[in-house]
Formats: C-alpha cells, structure tokens, sequence
C-alpha cells in the first residue's frame, strides 16, 4: 500500500492570523486610521497564508471561502440579498460599509464602520447569538416574508480564483441553504423562512454554476442543522434543496457537511440525497458510523471527522487508526477521508506559539495547526500502513499514558469534597418571596431600580498598565494604585449620575473567566491562543487540565475597597461555574458535570467569603449556561438538571438578607425557562434590546415570579440609545412584567465599549428610569 493516499481534508480555519493580524486591521478601518484597500491586503495576505500553511502540513482538500470579515452566516446573508431595508441598501454590490452595519449598527455619522447618515440616528446591528452550542457568534439574518433573494456578491468564486492564481486548488465552502433559512429570523414572524426556500434555491444554483465555470470539482455545503431534531417538512426541504443543487451544475461535486452531533433519526432522509460526498463528526458522535455505513451508497465519499474540531487536546492517533481501518477496508481509499470534526475556527492558530507552558501540559496539547499534522499524519498512516508513521503514534501514546498518570491532574481533597455534597448544600434557607420582603427591608431601593452587569471600559490606559506590570516595567505598588484609582473614578461617576446599584469595575480583570482561573488549581492560561468570538471581539479560553479548587479568596478585597468608597449598594462579581466551563476547553478525561460542581464549590467558597465581608449583593454571571444545552432535545434535561444544581451548590450558602444576581446572556428563555426558575435567582438580568424584548414573553408565559433586568442598551453596538428608546423597550417590559421585577441594566457588561459611548448611553438609561418612575406614579 506504499504508493496509495488518502485525502485528508481540512474543513476550514483560523480566519484571526497567528498574531490577530485581522482584528488590528477591522479596528484601525473602523476607526479610520487604514484605508479600506489597506484592509483588504492584509486579509488577502492571511488567506495565502492560510493556504499555504495547510497544503505544506499534507492537507489535500483545502478549504476557501472559510474566511470572513466577521461572520459566515452574514457573509451569507449579504450574498444573497437578505438586507433589511433599514440598512439603506438598494441593490448591486454591497458595500463594506453596508455589511459592518448590519455587524455592528450605524450611529448614523458617516464613519467607516456605517457609512449610513441619511438614516438620522443610525439603525441598530442584527441580533447575535451562539452558533449551535459554541461560542462562537453569529449574525441572525433577517427574512421579510415577501422577500426578494439576489446572488449580490461572488466571493465564494472571488475566492477560490484567489487561490488558484496562487498554485493551489481550492474546496470551496458555503453555508447550506437550509440551514441559512433554518437560523433566520421571519420578520415579522407570522411565517416561517424555511417557506422561501424555492426563491433561495435559484441564487445557489447560480453560485454553484459560477464555481464550476471557475474550475471548481468540489464544494463543501455546510450543513449543521441536520444534527439538530428536525420536522418531516425540514427533511423534505433537504430533498426539494439538493435535487435542484445537483440538476444546476451536474459536473461540480458536493460534500454535504455535518458537525456538533449525530445524524440519527435525520440519517435516512440525507442519505438519500444526490450528493457525492457526506461528513460526519466522529468525535462528538463516534456511534454513528456502522449506520453510515449502512446507510451511504458505495459510491459516496465518507469525510470522517476524527480529530477534535472544538477542544485543543491531542488525539489518540493509534487508536483512531484502529477505528478507522475498518471503515477504509469497507469502503476503499478513494471513498474515504479523513478530516477535523468540524471547522478548526474553534481551536488557537498554533501550540508553537506558547513558549511559556508548563512543559509537560504542552505535551498533552494540540492546536489548529498541530491538527493539521495528526491529519497529515492519520492519512499517511491508513493509507500506506502504521509503520510509516510508527513514531508519530508511539509518541501521541505516550503522550496520553503520560496525562493520565500525572498527579497534576487529580487531587485526592477535591474527590473527597465532591463525594461530601449533600442536598442541603443545594438549597437556599427560604423561599424566594420571604427573601423578596427581607432584601426589599434591607436594600430600600426605588421602583425599576437601575445597576449594570459588572464591567466598565477596559481602556487602553488599563491595558498598558496591566501589560507594563505583567513585564515587569511596572510595581505591583504603581499598579495598585493605579487600579484602585480607576476604581474610584468609576464608583463616583456611577453616584454622579444616580445609579442605584453599583459595581467596582473590574478594572484588575483581564477577561471573566481568565480572572478566576487564574486563581483556581487545575487551569493553565496561554498568552497567544486567541479564538474569535465575534467580529474583532477574541479571547482566550482557559485550559482545565485538573481538578478544580480555590486555595485563596479571589474578589473580597477589591468589592471591600470599592464599598469603602460609597453608602451605596456594592454587588460582589462573580462568574458562575457552569460559564466558566462552558468558556473554557475542559478536560475530556471526566465528565463535564464533574468538573462543573468543583467549579461550583471553589464559587460557593467566594460568595461565602463575600457575605462575611459585608456584601449584600453578589452577581453570579451564567452568560453561557444555555449555550452548553445539548442540540437534541433529548438530552435537554440532563444537562439542565446539573448546571442548575450546580449554580445553586455556590449560590446556596448565604442568608436571607443577601441578594443572588446572575446575568444571561443571547438565551432564548422559553424553553428553559423552568430550569431558570429552578435556578431561584433573586434577580436575573438578560439581554433583550435587540430582541425588542421577546425574550420576555418566557417569563410572561411561566409566571416567573423573581426580579428580572431586561437590557435597554444594547453594549455589542458603538450607537447610543436614546432616552425614547429606552422608554420605549421598557414600556414593552411592563407589558410583559409587573413593575415590581423590573431592574433598568445593559444588555451585558461594558468591557468592550468606549467611555464615550457607556457615558451618554448610562445617564440616558437612568433618565429613561426617573421617567418610568413618574409614569408609575
């Protein structure tokens, strides 16, 4: 088997580049400081990169059109002409300014990130939410039921030219049809966008006419939601899509891709399908494929995703050679590939890069581009036998065996503490309406009372200061004091303007999660292992790699120093166990769960510590507990059973008289909504201004008793709201809640904003609330 290969395929990539070239870019064109040609080189210098990178690491299908400016599923909708009217577009190209006002809003001035002055005060940004149960984000588009589609730009073709000028022969991918439709959003909503798909399907067919003319003989049409649970109508749209795909350009191939789960009950009705090649993920659902096999035809390709996609750990090589040899011998070579479960978006650019880890961490570890050489080398290995590749599986054993037997990653007090919990530890002492009358008591505050979620500004003044201090170049002493400095002008400024509730800041944060992992046992942190999030916004997950545990308080001295400041209430900030997981690569050797309630201990002992220092507010943030719900509904519940559990194992240790505050974040509440409730919050503050407060409607239908923040100021936008705006969700909020839940807040927390943005917009939501409070009068 010497002379024979395997295709090894890679299903996308970093679009970031290895030192976040792209975001200084998008932000200097934002801000005006590079021309937009200026912005367009450097993305055409990452995409060469790109390609160039993949094909020397042995990958034979090399994605294009995988980049974006800010996300795929808006790069789609502007492909096809889905652009709301309030976008000001009228037909022909569309241009940059057009696409990063649908990303980011217009505030209507003219600048290079909306370019929409003749719509007065700029037009709001689409709605974000997670891509299936990532964190990644993306653009909802929105689809008006007599919807006209046009195929308005060619950058799928652009593209693939692009690369093939370059030398190298592309596969080009584009985002399903179905699953566009599927994620849309009717406006309004009196019908379905799934209905509009026969006016869809002529712009694909013209794309896909386009490609082939470009020379292309393969095209990856993604596919996600066919892992979701899907109608008998849903699956007959797949059929009514793929059999006008196929007849439109009968030369071009196309490799159906699938990811983040199981086919199951959706397997048959794809499998019927007239495409030449499936993919499906092997790592999320490994079980899946003997009924793959049965059901394929012989003649189609299999793409089998064996290689993590979503976490950074390295793989089993030997081992998924075994699983896979039977698949290879059943099927051949040439009906065989092999590929990452899904996009390698979600994992950092390359391990290389971290020349500060723990050395026998970086051992256990496997980046974007380490992914592409276990590709590179499973490939080699089916196809021309284990010994050619014999000391690339003899140290990825090792490696494994080495893990495993670390005592960094177990610590016999933690199981000991896990095995101790009972379910007294899991209660509050009273129920919440007692709890509402002695908080009420204790906190005197005003009707809609007004507060935001946690974070001010992150300014380039505190980003210098905490890199000067992380290399030394600044005292701890300087720093310090710098910080509580920060902190002090922000604890004034929020008395100056008449919240109610304030908040310290978290001027010594670097990011809600890294914060605290850097002070708990069983993280480690990179400094280069940036994964987008959205648009410019990356971050750098934490790395679980050990059982879990807080040796020293982590927050009571700043929220001590910042109540010293003010009589006013002081919330304590926390970050709840179940978003520090989900925002973190977790240790694939345990279960989930397990990791999740030693986080959730670790927390229990802070919000302790914080109620015995005086706090009588602590905010719990789970912005991502249901982004971890699994696709299936199936199993919702048990996911739901213990990151409920888990929230209330930290919030449960305190008395009475102190309120829990947890924050939500892009949660479509109606059908969790029960296990919100379970979570028996005090306060719950969630995101609903882009939503103009739908989200609301869960808690009008479930009779939500405890006190909720619906966000007036939506902080993913540079615009400010106006007052009437304000005014006017709120109005939406008393339709749906009694005055007496409602809280006045952002959206989220301002971390990411500008001062001169967060100033104006905050004393406008504390006018919109003294404006309530009359008309309640």
């Amino acid at each position: 088997m010497t002379n024979q290969t395997l295709t090894v395929a890679s299903l996308g990539f970093p679009r970031i580049g290895r030192h976040r070239e792209l975001k200084f870019a998008l932000e200097g064109y934002w801000s005006g400081k590079i021309a937009e040609s200026d912005l367009l080189e450097t993305a055409a210098r990452l995409r060469a990169e790109h390609w160039a990178l993949q094909r020397d690491r042995g990958i034979s299908r090399i994605p294009s059109n995988d980049f974006s400016f800010y996300d795929h599923v808006l790069d789609t909708a502007v492909m096809v002409g889905a652009i709301p009217p309030a976008y000001g577009w009228s037909g022909g190209a569309v241009p940059l300014s057009t696409y990063f006002a649908m990303a980011r809003g217009s505030q209507g001035e003219g600048h290079a990130d909306c370019g929409h002055a003749h719509h007065g005060h700029g037009v709001p940004a689409l709605e974000m939410t997670k891509w299936f149960d990532t964190n990644y984000h993306y653009m909802v588009p929105e689809i008006a039921e007599d919807q006209e589609f046009a195929l308005t730009a060619l950058k799928p073709v652009e593209h693939f030219l692009e690369a093939k000028a370059l030398g190298i022969h592309t596969r080009p991918v584009i985002l399903g049809p179905v699953t566009f439709l599927k994620l849309a959003k009717a406006r309004p909503s009196t019908f379905k966008p799934l209905d509009l798909l026969p006016k869809l399907l002529p712009v694909y067919a013209e794309l896909l006419r386009r490609l082939s003319e470009a020379g292309a003989d393969w095209v990856q049409v993604d596919e996600p939601v066919l892992v979701l649970d899907l109608t008998e109508g849903e699956r007959h749209a797949f059929t009514l899509a793929y059999e006008a795909l196929a007849a439109a350009a009968p030369k071009l191939k196309l490799m159906l891709t699938t990811y983040f789960g199981a086919l199951d009950d959706n397997l048959a009705a794809m499998a019927a399908l007239p495409v030449a090649g499936l993919h499906v993920d092997l790592v999320r659902a490994p079980q899946q494929i003997e009924a793959v096999l049965q059901a394929t035809r012989p003649d189609q390709v299999l793409s089998l995703g064996v290689i993590d996609g979503r976490n950074i750990w390295r793989a089993g090589l030997a081992g998924i050679i075994e699983r896979v040899e039977p698949v290879v011998s059943a099927r051949g070579l040439d009906r065989v590939e092999i590929a990452a479960s899904c996009s390698l978006l979600h994992v950092p650019i390359d391990l290389e890069l971290e020349t500060a880890l723990d050395a026998d961490l970086a051992t256990w570890l496997a980046f974007a581009t380490q992914k592409l050489d276990e590709l590179s080398i499973l490939g080699r290995g089916l196809a021309q036998g284990k010994s050619v590749v014999l000391e690339a599986l003899t140290a990825s054993t090792k490696a494994l065996a080495a893990r495993a037997a670390s005592s960094k990653v177990t610590d016999p007090l933690v199981q000991g503490r896990l095995s101790a919990i009972d379910a007294g530890m899991r209660e509050r002492a009273s129920a919440f309406e007692h709890r509402r009358k002695v908080q009420a008591e204790a906190n005197r505050l005003p009707l809609f009372p007004t507060t935001t979620i946690g974070s001010f500004p992150q300014t380039s003044e505190v980003r210098k200061a905490r890199a000067a201090h992380a290399r030394g170049a600044m005292s701890y002493m300087d720093y310090e004091a710098f910080l509580r400095a920060e902190t002090e002008t922000a604890v004034r400024w929020q008395e100056e303007i008449g919240l109610d509730v304030l908040v310290h800041g978290e001027f010594e944060r670097n990011d809600m999660v890294q914060y605290f992992g850097e002070q708990l046992s069983g993280f480690a942190f990179t400094r280069h292992a940036w994964v987008q999030s959205y648009g410019s916004r990356y971050v750098r997950p934490p790395i679980i790699f050990g059982d879990v545990s807080r040796p020293n308080p982590m927050t009571v001295r700043w929220w001590e120093y910042a109540q010293s400041l003010t009589d006013k209430p002081m919330k304590g900030m926390l970050t709840g166990p179940v978003t520090i997981l989900n925002w973190s690569f977790v240790r694939d050797d345990i279960a989930r769960s397990e990791t999740c309630r030693q986080i959730a201990l670790a927390i229990r002992d802070e919000v302790v510590d914080l109620e015995k220092a005086g706090a009588r507010m602590i905010q719990i943030d789970e912005a991502a507990l249901r982004e971890g719900l699994p696709l299936r509904h199936r199993d919702w519940q048990h996911y739901l059973d213990w990151a409920v559990e888990c929230f209330r194992l930290c919030s449960s240790g305190i008395a009475d008289r102190t309120q829990i505050h947890t924050h939500m974040c892009y949660s479509e509440f109606n059908d969790i909504i029960a296990a919100i409730a379970a979570m028996d919050a005090d306060v719950i503050s969630i995101e609903t201004s882009r939503s103009k407060m739908e989200l609301l409607d869960a808690f009008r239908t479930y009779a939500y008793p405890n006190e909720i923040g619906p966000g007036v100021y939506d902080i993913h936008s540079p615009r400010v709201p106006e007052i009437a705006e304000m005014t006017d969700l709120l109005s939406l909020a008393r339709q749906r809640l009694q005055d007496r839940q409602i809280w006045i807040n952002p959206d989220c927390g301002l971390k990411t904003r500008k001062w001169e943005e967060v100033r104006p917009a905050l004393v406008n939501m504390v006018a919109a609330a003294r404006e309530l409070r009359n008309a309640a009068r």
